[in-house]
């Protein structure tokens, strides 16, 4: 278009002739004449691309490509492949040839459709929230990890709300959904899902759902009517989608760094409240943070947090462990060998026995971990005292300097083991910090035995003095007696005479 412009320019302005404006541009002066005669967009089209190498073999691609057509889509060939193939057959063209052929192929055999064509939507304030996951790349503790982000989009104000996970258990949705309904301020009408294993069971026909039985019992705990979308089907809550390129674009490019996934989400909530002050979409004279505000009057008020674990029913060990997801948990020593209730939610396992708690840890999530509370093989201890030293329980126990600086001076004396298994079973009653005192006073001394620390807890633990009563004025002695030593004197000398 530029050759064109300055060859109409200098014919009809400069005046210049055909012959010097063909030499000038190095053209053939037919084609300058055509540009300055024409008056309409110039249009180049080649009526048919010419095959040499591959014609002889466009019958043997196209019949690949039409069986190809009756099997899934993950089974058919790329045109990569397909090209392998002709070369195995001795096709000695190139491969953009064969890409060409396979492009116009597919296009010519599918259906006009509309997939691309949607219908603008509109939302009443608290009617819709969408929900989704996706994977994002960042660095915890300096190692990399691919995290899964849990997304929340209310349809009408376009409020969002992101939580990172290590993984996309049940668990982990219910805990997203307590947080989100928490900062939202209370639960929409509907909630809009894919076909997540944690939401749906089963596929019918149409939108009929065989929603997850536990799921449910979320659902009918809000107060909230689950959506489930059409497979493959996206536009269905396309917003939530969209969300989720934005989101990676804005938070995750470049590489997002943090120690944990609490200080990512802290960091998530805080960008979350700050991308709401961009304009909304459909009102752009307000802000999302003030359509949000309109729709929190709509939200139905929360009356309790759900509380959103999963049961497993697993049978204690000898060693006093329950294992899941192959890491392991301690139980109280009374519990070895019996079957006990787990409930694992997105941070707590919390194991459930008689119908009561008897055990709470910090989740931990990976492989072969171990995690124990020492007080629960106290009662052990008491009939295997030998154990304290080369206990895992005892060893990794992060007891107070006082404390270990003790422990370690009573266990090289004579029956030390028992000796301090008597001062925890005391701290089992009266506390750690308790024992903690006793050991920096009797670190102060000399003499440092589970007797003498034994000797300073219980003057810690003993109850406290009653103060002395006040006697009214009225009973108050007018004459106080005096002390008379002669009288035993007196006795003295009766004592005799009876002699």
């Amino acid at each position: 278009m530029d050759t064109i412009a300055k060859i109409r320019f200098r014919r009809s302005v400069g005046k210049e002739s055909i012959s010097s404006i063909a030499r000038e541009l190095n053209l053939s002066r037919p084609t300058v004449r055509k540009h300055c005669r024409t008056q309409t967009e110039p249009i180049y089209r080649r009526a048919q691309q010419p095959t040499p190498m591959l014609g002889a073999f466009q019958d043997r691609l196209e019949s690949w490509l039409q069986t190809e057509k009756l099997l899934p889509k993950a089974q058919r060939r790329t045109a990569r492949r397909l090209f392998e193939g002709l070369q195995a057959e001795g096709y000695r063209g190139a491969y953009d040839s064969v890409q060409r052929f396979v492009q116009r192929w597919k296009l010519s055999k599918s259906r006009p459709t509309l997939n691309q064509a949607f219908v603008p939507l509109a939302f009443a304030p608290g009617e819709v929230c969408q929900f989704d996951w996706s994977h994002e790349q960042v660095e915890l503790g300096g190692v990399m990890q691919t995290i899964k982000l849990a997304h929340f989009r209310l349809a009408f104000s376009r409020q969002m709300f992101v939580v990172a996970y290590p993984r996309e258990t049940q668990e982990m949705v219910f805990d997203a959904h307590n947080q989100a309904f928490a900062l939202f301020g209370g639960v929409p009408e509907r909630m809009v899902y894919d076909n997540l294993k944690a939401v749906v069971e089963t596929i019918f026909t149409g939108k009929e759902r065989l929603f997850n039985r536990r799921f449910m019992v979320l659902a009918n705990h809000y107060v909230f009517e689950p959506v489930a979308c059409t497979p493959a089907s996206g536009w269905e809550k396309g917003q939530v989608e969209n969300q989720v390129g934005n989101i990676r674009e804005w938070l995750f490019t470049p590489l997002a760094r943090f120690a944990d996934f609490e200080a990512l989400n802290l960091w998530l909530a805080q960008r979350c409240r700050e991308l709401a002050a961009r304009k909304h979409p459909v009102t752009p004279e307000r802000s999302i943070a003030e359509c949000f505000a309109q729709e929190q009057g709509r939200l139905r008020r929360m009356t309790a947090t759900f509380d959103g674990y999963i049961e497993h029913m697993l049978r204690a060990s000898s060693t006093c462990l329950v294992v899941l997801d192959r890491n392991r948990y301690s139980v109280p020593a009374a519990f070895a060998g019996r079957a006990v209730s787990v409930r694992s939610t997105a941070t707590q396992v919390r194991i459930v026995a008689d119908g009561a708690v008897i055990a709470e840890h910090t989740r931990r999530f990976g492989r072969d971990f171990l995690v124990c509370d020492p007080w629960h093989y106290l009662p052990v201890l008491e009939l295997k005292p030998g154990a304290l030293r080369n206990g895992v329980p005892f060893r990794e126990w992060d007891l107070p300097v006082a404390i270990q600086t003790v422990r370690d001076r009573i266990l090289k004396q004579p029956r030390g083991d028992r000796g301090f298994v008597e001062l925890l079973l005391m701290a089992r009653e009266g506390g750690l910090e308790a024992l903690q005192v006793a050991c920096e006073l009797v670190l102060e001394g000399q003499v440092v035995t589970a007797a003498v620390v034994l000797n300073e807890m219980r003057r810690l633990l003993a109850p406290a003095q009653h103060a002395m009563l006040t006697v009214p004025d009225m009973l108050q002695l007018q004459t106080e007696p005096l002390a008379d030593c002669s009288r035993y004197d007196h006795l003295r000398e009766v004592s005799h005479v009876s002699q």
